[in-house]
């Protein structure tokens, strides 16, 4: 049976680690009420920080719901997922979407990750064989 938690390496710990996502961002995806940053790491596997701030999402219920959800999220979609940082940050109305929203605009978010992560580095490798 594998793993049902949501272990220490699948999480951003340091402010060092946010910091980098902001100041190096490649991608940046939004969905309804949320917005990620991703930057590559060398960790092969991806690892995420979320920033649910209080000015957003006022209630703490609604801010733990969503952390809930979005870690869930993760955890399923790990091994699919590129080796990079993530920062999802709220935005103001997030919580009035139910559950099933909040998976899906995820789950579309991840899958824009995915494919441009793909892009990119299929351009970095190209781009590394022209020049040799």
């Amino acid at each position: 049976m594998s793993c049902q938690g949501f272990p220490r390496r699948l999480r951003l710990l340091t402010a060092e680690d946010y910091r980098r996502v902001f100041d190096s961002a490649a991608f940046k995806l939004h969905g309804k009420g949320m917005m990620a940053l991703a930057t590559p790491n060398t960790l092969g596997h991806p690892r995420i920080g979320l920033i649910f701030s209080k000015k957003n999402v006022r209630r703490a219920v609604d801010r733990n719901r969503l952390k809930r959800i979005t870690r869930e999220s993760i955890r399923h979609r790990q091994h699919r997922l590129p080796a990079v940082d993530i920062v999802l940050l709220a935005r103001r109305g997030v919580q009035e979407l139910d559950n099933d929203v909040v998976h899906r605009q995820l789950h579309g978010m991840w899958r824009r990750l995915e494919r441009e992560a793909q892009k990119a580095s299929r351009h970095s490798s190209d781009a590394s064989t022209e020049h040799r």
